[in-house]
């Protein structure tokens, strides 16, 4: 059925190349757009005939007066998928105007047919994404599960690797034509799936069958990003999970989200597997975090030199000829704050378990500094 606002769009596409007076009707007769407002609404006996004939009438001066709601020129009936989906009218002398008539008819039909499948473009996109959230939450499938997974024609059967791609929020992502060309990255399988993911994120869910496996995950995810990078023009970071069934959707999907967290800062493709220390920072809780940076170097974080000593001193890989050369300060120097650090915290750098407390306090601290 044509809906008033598509028939407002015809209207405005069909006014960028005749400027006379135009109608579309529904198949009821009755006028949903118009270039004169005051006809909206108004039955077109004219535009009835047309859907009940499904072929051209030209309406005529005479016509006008035995016609309830007509005005001279000619109106067109608009087919879609076989049916009469509505009328287009046009107003104005018959003989001048039809020569018009069948170019302006098959653009309506164009455009009804595009705007259609892009409709279904939307749909099957917010589809993908409601049935992933529920793939998400849910741990026991049901038949009506399973039967919208055969209608979107998802595999429940193979394993699955989750992606994330986040980008700084791009308004022309939202673009139809834009969105069409991400879903048609000639490298995706056809078990893979990609998903609109809220305003700002992509999910690639590669499907892994044992026929698939010539090209391996980290490549694949490299080449997808540098296909975002290109189509988007803006930094695209990804994180990626470990292959797993398609009951442990869930865990592959946190799993690409805390590496998606470690790309956000390193501003590039982390695939989880590559993950070691930050995979035990994102298991704490924040309390946990916060009593361990106190019990270790809550005496001395506000000792802006010895905090500033002691992160040079991990850049420079604990070496304190590199760490006095960076801070520009004399060796000596170096060792009487090393030694107040040990008065204040009770932790020396020259003991190896004292040490790695230390190193932990100072990156859990620029973890918080970067989240905050």
């Amino acid at each position: 059925m044509l809906l008033p606002d598509l028939a407002e769009k015809i209207i405005a596409e069909v006014r960028k190349f005749l400027h006379e007076d135009i109608i579309v009707a529904n198949t009821s007769g009755v006028i949903i757009a118009s270039t004169d407002p005051s006809r909206i609404g108004t039955f077109h006996e004219g535009a009835f005939i047309t859907v009940k004939n499904k072929d051209k009438i030209i309406i005529t001066n005479e016509d006008q007066l035995r016609l309830q709601g007509v005005k001279a020129g000619i109106n067109l009936p608009i087919f879609f998928k076989g049916e009469t989906a509505g009328v287009i009218g046009i107003t104005g002398d018959p003989v001048r105007v039809s020569s018009f008539g069948e170019i302006i008819r098959k653009m309506t039909e164009l455009f009804i047919s595009e705007s259609y499948y892009a409709e279904q473009l939307d749909w099957q996109a917010r589809a993908l994404e409601g049935f992933m959230f529920d793939w998400l939450q849910t741990k026991e499938w049901d038949p009506s599960f399973r039967e919208r997974a055969h209608l979107l024609k998802i595999n429940l059967t193979i394993d699955r690797q989750v992606s994330i791609a986040e980008f700084k929020q791009n308004h022309l992502l939202m673009h139809r034509d834009l969105w069409n060309s991400i879903l048609s990255w000639k490298e995706a399988r056809q078990q893979d799936l990609i998903i609109r993911w809220g305003n700002d994120r992509i999910v690639l869910l590669s499907g892994i069958s044992s026929s698939n496996n010539d090209i391996s995950s980290k490549d694949k995810v490299l080449r997808f990003h540098r296909f975002l990078e290109s189509l988007l023009s803006v930094q695209v970071c990804i994180g990626t999970g470990k292959r797993m069934s398609p009951s442990n959707l869930p865990d592959a999907f946190r799993q690409a989200e805390r590496a998606l967290k470690i790309a956000k800062e390193r501003g590039k493709v982390i695939l989880d597997e590559d993950l070691t220390m930050e995979m035990i920072f994102d298991d704490l809780s924040a309390e946990t975090k916060n009593d361990f940076i106190d019990r270790t170097v809550g005496s001395i974080i506000h000792e802006q030199d010895l905090m500033l000593t002691l992160k040079e001193l991990f850049k420079q890989n604990h070496s304190l000829k590199n760490t006095a050369e960076a801070l520009h300060i004399h060796i000596n120097t170096l060792h009487y704050r090393l030694k107040r650090i040990y008065e204040l915290s009770g932790l020396h750098t020259s003991n190896i378990e004292d040490l790695i407390k230390l190193f932990l306090a100072i990156r859990l601290l620029e973890e918080y500094t970067k989240n905050s």
